[in-house]
């Protein structure tokens, strides 16, 4: 079988129709190209015309496991014919418990923890707010620009990615103050690492929380181990450190927002762990199910609620959605997914890095396990975003075979499922090279 293999330039007719009626009826979002998809299996996509292609957007971070693994697949047809749902914040059943024992177990931390289950990455993060609220009783949280946390209200006053994101949606939740990242690449501080200092850190303390954010009203700081939306921005090894450090010396919860990271993604179970920090809230969701809207907040057991009807839900904790987590795991620990993401991930840096000595567009390889992107630029020097050749790449990618998304001002992201063949991962990237090489004639 040929891999990727285009038989009518996408969209073809088929495509064409489905993409017309879509436009007529779904509300405006984020569509990033015109595939029409049909059918997929491991990381291969077929599309309404026949076309083939490899997939590096994994359903945007979730399909961790790959389309459609079997052993997700019969567990959820196993529960289909049981009980598909039956209210898990207002009764019980055993698959719920089981799983929520499982996720304490694998995220970070030697201390009781509990979880609430939710359906998504932003709901997570509406969840996080909750409890750090709740438990501090404080009511002003930090985050970083750049930053994505979802776009409901509370989560959308923590995000700082893009414009659009926050355009005609003020007001927001009150109390959000956003700080620098390390983005070492373009430091906001115009500063060189390491001789920086690592200030971007210090000036949380001494810029903020010593000058007009109180620390004694602040919840909880929000961080991303990897920037996802935002850029895919890598701190160095010091900043999550301090950041951590600062927020232990005040008082201020670490609330990890994994959802992008999580379940292998980083060549760890968590992206989390690569900074050798423990989170006192954790949220995920994504790669958690396989395809299934399912999500989570794991934290310290001292911080829970306590009262009946401070936070609860109707669909967390769904039998489908646990019992496709459970399999999820079970795939991930089977399969050394973790593992094998990380070998992935060095492979795909290693000719990533090759592809850039001939391709000066490609300012910033980056990332850990297959998690990684390139921030497209017009010239190695001056470092100006190049936001029409991260479009061109994406298009006529899509056009040859590759489906990729966007991240950041002129980024492009590879996020392959974890179970992705090494000759397909290979096939991808040599659509990738053959399109940048294009790219940086064109933009001459």
């Amino acid at each position: 079988m040929k891999v990727p293999e285009i038989k009518e330039v996408p969209p073809g007719k088929k495509g064409r129709d489905l993409v017309q009626r879509d436009k007529k009826i779904m509300a405006t979002s984020t569509k990033t190209s015109e595939l029409v998809a049909e059918r997929a299996k491991g990381a291969l996509v077929w599309d309404v015309d026949g076309n083939l292609y490899v997939d590096f957007t994994s359903g945007i971070g979730v399909v961790n496991t790959g389309h459609c693994h079997p052993t997700v697949v019969e567990a959820i047809s196993k529960q289909v014919n049981r009980l598909m749902h039956f209210a898990g914040t207002d009764f019980y059943y055993d698959i719920q418990v089981t799983l929520a024992e499982r996720l304490a177990e694998l995220a970070p931390g030697d201390f009781p923890k509990k979880v609430f289950y939710t359906n998504s990455g932003a709901e997570s993060v509406e969840a996080a707010i909750k409890v750090a609220k709740w438990s501090t009783g404080r009511g002003r949280f930090l985050a970083f620009i750049s930053g994505f946390h979802g776009r409901t209200m509370g989560a959308l006053a923590l995000t700082a990615s893009k414009i659009q994101h926050q355009e005609r949606f003020f007001s927001t939740m009150p109390g959000v103050d956003h700080v620098p990242y390390a983005y070492c690449y373009r430091c906001p501080y115009k500063l060189e690492y390491p001789g920086c200092g690592i200030w971007c850190a210090d000036a949380i303390q001494e810029l903020y929380l010593d000058k007009f954010v109180p620390p004694k009203d602040v919840a909880a700081l929000f961080f991303e181990p990897i920037q996802g939306e935002g850029g895919y921005i890598v701190p160095p090894p010091e900043f999550p450190k301090k950041v951590f450090k600062i927020c232990k010396e005040n008082g201020i919860l670490f609330v990890d927002d994994d959802v992008q990271a999580g379940f292998g993604r980083t060549g760890k179970m968590f992206g989390v762990e690569h900074h050798d920090i423990v989170p006192d809230i954790l949220c995920v969701a994504k790669g958690m199910g396989s395809g299934i809207p399912v999500g989570a907040v794991i934290f310290d057991s001292k911080l829970d609620f306590g009262v009946l009807g401070a936070h609860s839900n109707t669909f967390g904790g769904n039998l489908i959605a646990c019992v496709a987590t459970m399999a999820t795991l079970d795939v991930i620990e089977k399969e050394k997914l973790v593992m094998r993401s990380e070998k992935l991930g060095n492979h795909m840096s290693k000719r990533l890095d090759e592809m850039k000595e001939d391709n000066p567009i490609m300012g910033d390889n980056r990332g850990f396990g297959l998690m990684q992107a390139t921030e497209f630029v017009r010239d190695p020097e001056s470092k100006s975003p190049a936001p029409e050749i991260k479009e061109y790449v994406v298009r006529e990618s899509f056009r040859k075979g590759l489906i990729l998304l966007p991240c950041g001002a002129s980024g492009v992201r590879y996020i392959p499922p974890l179970t992705i063949e090494e000759e397909h991962l290979d096939n991808g990237l040599d659509v990738l090279h053959e399109v940048i090489k294009n790219a940086g004639s064109i933009s001459k």
